[in-house]
């Protein structure tokens, strides 16, 4: 099999050779058949230069002749035939050896030049497998006839003075006159013509080692038994491994077939070169050198990459480090003044209502003193008149003709008149007009006086935080009916209310029919804080999950209302927060940017920022976070905040957002009571300004259990229990005959009836599994069927007790096979899964009327917040690029560049390594932070510009990596492809990669998605490298990067080798299947895989939702 197919590949790429065998001769035959040599004295050395010049003459023209055959034959491995003609053959700087053997052959040199046929003879058996030579018997070297021309180094002239020297198709007689081949010519064993030698290599005569019997420097022997045959010529030329004795050694140059020059110190000469390059400043060149040490630019080049990472990542952490202290300096600065300005204010109130009340006093003594006339007025008319703020008029009961109460009332009102003037320097103190920022308004600052600079928007905010204050101290004493008409004054609230009441809800988990709500009815009212309770198992999160439109993988029947419409709950996700149980927030941003980021991307686009800044400041101080807002949150491996802040943190996520309905799972979990007092005073000051709170809470604590206004109670099978005022709940229970004992926490003890912990009395005869269908009796809800027996044995109070549920314990079991279980559990995992792509895709209308940043405004938010996160992780991305530094170096000592096969050994090993390197760090660009991003597309921000900000971040390690990892593989192998060739290839490949990596780390979980980035790379470039044999892996070669990546490598780097080098480089071409024309198409290719695999990418993470 492995014969068939290297068979089959020798006769594809015989002509694509053979053609070049042809371009030679034929030039040769042009050269001498317009002119007979025998014509000219070739011995007059007049004559000598003239015959030279017209033969190298007859050479040039020819090149557009045959450029079109060699375009149609071998344009894989040519791309501009007259350019590689003249770096091959064009011998015009030096016509000497051409001279040489005109003079040598005495005007037979057109009867030794080899044919069209004879050329073709000798690259097909070349192309064949052989490495030129041997030969296959011909009409002139056979078993019968072998004259002395056959020999190695040996040519014959033909008899006929005018051979057809364009035939193609018959080799002529040429067995007369044998001589030694002429030097810049080889003349191939087997063949009796000869053959001109191309630039880069060096033909001389060779002679003979007496020890060894060889004819050096060729490797061919003397025939036995022919005394008078001497050593001749070069023998063959064929590719690298064959004739290197052809090549011009490395080290030296050849300025003609027949010179050969050692390179100067300074200068360094590649295998095959025509002359000296100098070589770069700062490298070492000693004479006789073929490479350049460029290890002084690869260090060059690490120190500047190294000190440009340093100046990037340490200027913009001093810069963001700089900006964080000066904002803190401001916001400092404006808090202190806000204090003080509102301590000011107290005491000029304190000692306005001090002048008041004195000037009162002494008005109501002097009047009396020295009143001469009695008021009309009755003594409780005045007595009400003294409690106004003097509005009423003065006349009424002052006298009409005294001067001394005249001066009183005077110097009376002259004093009004002073404190009224004060009061305007006390509000002149103020630098804005802050009234128009009032909690009555829209939010909007007055136009004109808007703050722009930090100092500012933070006196604006802080001031407007005092007055709040102010204004919860003087309401703290307000009575039931004053919080009331506070909490339902249009005028203060600025939010939507939402209502959401639900009828007969009942969720069911799919696939297995067991259900986790059941006919659950009720409301959740705005301005009011409901708690949902139960035991574990009782359906508290699904139930919560299935008010915010998050249950996923269940069958729900019932209604879900919107303020009374049947309208989806998503439809209003821009004005709904809603709090995990899990603190998912972001570790490596601190407190206040994960708080200042939510506002941006969802608080309204036309809020101001100061009204933005304002909102984040009040949900700092509500929740108490002040001590630790410049503080990372932490993460598991880097310990931040404590859990409590933690929690707080992941509240005001959705604080910030200003909600109207606001869903929490167990946001007291984990903290304090101290702790959880202070969040639900802050939920309680949310409830007031209309917000709908319902939250799932396990066994509050007394004090805050009143703090309460409803309470949901589910049992377990997510049954209602209780649904209603908490104040209530024990009221209620307490007449079904279940009373809280004396200093019994009422949620504690409901818990442990509903656990079965704590059983009711028996004089009660209520049985805790009775306490759902109780509930529903009572308030006329239809009970299930299931129920019914329960509720016929309440309704009839002399009927036994039975303690089970009426229902049979393998009631509704189906018995299935093995099999019926399988296929039920595949039909359910393609039904959620199919729910989930549904969920995701499907959309609603926007009935929320709020207008949130664009995708371009998040995009650029997103920017922002992932830089400072990259910032913070630079000891990883070091370690990335360490890492490659070192891949670099090794790979480029292991894996030189191999004259022979173009560097394709180094590079095959490049690719493997920088495609599993590359892959497993974009793997931490969406593995790490997947539940953060989840939850950020649940409340509405774009994915989009998610997926954007994450790409473009991901471009600076694609920039700087071929960097880091050139700078060491490029110059310990320095092949003959420039740096920015090999850059770009590089540059394009990680590109691709990344994108594959963003794949794996979307559809697979971490440990899976990192062995696939090991295994993916490598058996890739297997396939891609072992194609020669399989036509299938071929095809499928095709589909595979590396094959890509590998060919622009080898490509560019192919393409500088030419002269002497052409049968090597097209001999490896035309076996890897490679076309010099194609490294566009390559870079393109692997381009489009990195915009394709992040197109998949990004379909995957709108579609999938991992668990």
């Amino acid at each position: 099999m492995l014969k068939m197919g290297l068979k089959k590949l020798k006769i594809c790429s015989l002509w694509s050779v053979s053609i070049w065998g042809f371009v030679v001769l034929s030039l040769l035959v042009n050269m001498v058949q317009c002119q007979n040599f025998n014509d000219y004295e070739v011995n007059n050395p007049d004559v000598l230069p003239l015959v030279t010049t017209l033969v190298n003459s007859r050479l040039s023209n020819l090149t557009t002749v045959l450029s079109k055959d060699i375009s149609k034959h071998a344009s894989f491995c040519i791309k501009d035939p007259e350019a590689e003609w003249n770096k091959a053959f064009n011998f015009s700087s030096n016509l000497e050896f051409l001279a040489s053997c005109i003079e040598k052959t005495q005007g037979s040199f057109m009867q030794r030049v080899c044919t069209a046929a004879e050329a073709i003879f000798y690259f097909d058996t070349i192309f064949k497998g052989s490495n030129g030579n041997t030969l296959k018997p011909n009409r002139n070297c056979n078993l019968t006839s072998w004259v002395s021309g056959c020999e190695p180094g040996w040519a014959c002239r033909t008899p006929s003075n005018e051979p057809d020297l364009e035939n193609s198709q018959v080799i002529p007689s040429r067995t007369n006159s044998c001589q030694p081949c002429c030097e810049g010519f080889f003349c191939p064993r087997g063949l009796t013509c000869m053959i001109p030698c191309p630039l880069g290599s060096h033909c001389p005569v060779a002679k003979l080692n007496d020890q060894t019997g060889i004819c050096e420097p060729y490797s061919y022997q003397l025939p036995p038994g022919k005394q008078n045959h001497t050593c001749g010529g070069a023998n063959v030329w064929a590719d690298v491994h064959s004739s290197g004795e052809v090549f011009c050694s490395a080290g030296s140059y050849c300025p003609t077939t027949v010179q050969k020059e050692l390179c100067s110190k300074g200068h360094y000469c590649r295998t095959g070169s025509t002359s000296e390059k100098r070589c770069f400043k700062l490298t070492s060149c000693n004479a006789s050198t073929s490479t350049q040490d460029l290890h002084a630019y690869g260090i060059m080049l690490i120190v500047a990459t190294v000190t440009l990472l340093l100046i990037i990542y340490n200027c913009s952490d001093q810069v963001l480090t700089t900006r964080e202290r000066r904002l803190a300096k401001a916001r400092e600065a404006a808090a202190r003044s806000a204090r003080e300005t509102a301590k000011a204010r107290k005491r000029w109130i304190a000692a306005k209502i001090a002048a008041k009340k004195h000037a009162s006093e002494l008005q109501s003594h002097i009047s009396q003193k020295f009143s001469f006339k009695k008021s009309t007025k009755d003594p409780e008319e005045l007595k009400i008149l003294d409690r106004t703020r003097f509005e009423a008029d003065e006349d009424s009961y002052a006298p009409a003709y005294t001067s001394a109460s005249s001066e009183s009332l005077s110097s009376s009102a002259a004093s009004k008149g002073q404190m009224h003037e004060i009061e305007d320097d006390i509000e002149k103190h103020d630098r804005f007009d802050v009234s128009s920022h009032d909690r009555k308004s829209k939010g909007h600052t007055t136009k004109g006086k808007q703050p722009h600079t930090n100092s500012q928007i933070f006196k604006y905010a802080y001031a407007e935080l005092e007055k709040e204050k102010a204004k919860q101290e003087e309401n703290k004493d307000l009575t039931f009916s004053g919080v009331v008409s506070m909490a339902t004054n249009p005028e203060i609230r600025k939010r939507p209310l939402i209502e959401v009441s639900f009828k007969d809800l009942t969720l069911t988990l799919k696939g297995k029919d067991k259900h986790l709500l059941r006919c659950v009815t009720g409301k959740i009212k705005p301005g009011r804080i409901t708690a949902v309770m139960g035991p574990s198992g009782a359906g508290k999160t699904t139930f919560i999950s299935a008010l915010a439109g998050k249950a996923m993988g269940c069958k729900m029947t019932g209604l879900i209302l919107i303020n009374g419409k049947n309208e989806s709950i998503r439809s209003y996700r821009k004005i709904i927060g809603y709090v995990p149980q899990d603190d998912i927030v972001h570790g490596n941003l601190t407190v206040e940017e994960n708080l200042w980021f939510n506002a941006k991307c969802r608080l309204p686009a036309h809020l101001s920022k100061p009204d933005k800044v304002l909102v984040v400041e009040r949900v700092i101080e509500a929740l108490g976070l002040q001590m630790v807002r410049d503080s990372l949150v932490g993460t598991v491996e880097k310990r931040g905040i404590s859990g409590g802040q933690r929690k707080r943190v992941n509240v005001g996520l959705e604080m910030v957002m200003e909600p109207s309905l606001l869903i929490l799972d167990e946001p007291t979990s984990g903290l304090d009571s101290a702790s959880s007092l202070q969040l639900l005073r802050a939920l309680r000051h949310e409830a007031l300004e209309g917000v709908n709170i319902c939250m799932v809470l396990h066994q509050p604590s007394y004090s805050l259990f009143q703090m309460f206004d409803d309470l949901v109670l589910l049992a377990k099978g997510g049954f209602t229990v209780y649904h209603g005022s908490a104040k209530e709940a024990e009221q209620y229970f307490a007449g079904l005959g279940i009373h809280v004992p004396d200093r019994v926490n009422p949620p504690d003890h409901f818990i442990d009836i509903l656990e079965g912990i704590v059983k009711p009395s028996q004089s009660s005869g209520v049985n805790y599994k009775e306490l759902p269908v109780r509930w529903m009796l009572h308030n006329g809800y239809p009970v299930p069927p299931e129920l019914q027996q329960t509720a016929a044995r309440i309704s009839m109070p002399s009927a036994s007790p039975d303690l089970s549920d009426g229902i049979s314990p393998h009631a509704g079991i189906d018995e299935r096979s093995f099999a019926g279980e399988l296929w039920q559990d595949v039909r359910t995992t393609v039904e959620i899964h199919q729910d989930t792509i549904r969920h995701n895709f499907l959309k609603f209308k926007d009935l929320s009327s709020r207008r949130t940043p664009g995708v371009l405004w998040q995009y650029r938010y997103f920017l922002g917040r992932l830089g400072k996160q990259r910032m913070r992780e630079a000891k990883v991305q070091a370690t990335d690029y360490l890492i490659l530094l070192l891949a670099g170096a090794c790979l480029g000592t292991i894996g030189k560049t191999g004259e022979e096969n173009f560097g394709t050994i180094g590079y095959t090993y490049t690719i493997i390594a920088v495609s599993l390197l590359c892959k497993i760090a974009a793997l931490r660009s969406f593995s790490l932070d997947k539940l953060q991003y989840l939850r950020e597309r649940a409340s509405g921000m774009s994915s989009l510009a998610y997926f954007l900000a994450k790409d473009t971040i991901d471009h600076f390690n694609t920039v700087i990596k071929p960097l880091v990892y050139l700078s060491m593989f490029f110059f310990f192998t320095n092949p003959r492809s420039s740096f920015a060739e090999n850059y770009v290839v590089l540059l394009c490949l990680v590109y691709c990669v990344t994108g594959i990596g963003y794949a794996f780390a979307i559809f697979f979980h971490p440990g899976s998605a990192q062995l696939w980035s090991v295994l993916v790379p490598v058996v890739l470039t297997l396939v891609a490298t072992r194609t020669q044999d399989n036509e299938v892996l071929k095809n499928i070669s095709n589909l595979c990067y590396p094959k890509w990546a590998l060919e622009a490598f080898v490509i560019a780097n192919a393409e500088k080798y030419y002269g002497v080098w052409l049968i090597t480089r097209c001999g490896a071409l035309s076996k890897s299947d490679y076309n010099l024309h194609k490294w566009t198409l390559c870079i393109g290719i692997l381009i489009l895989t990195g915009i394709i695999s992040r197109l998949i990418a990004f379909f995957g993470m709108i579609t999938f939702r991992k668990k």
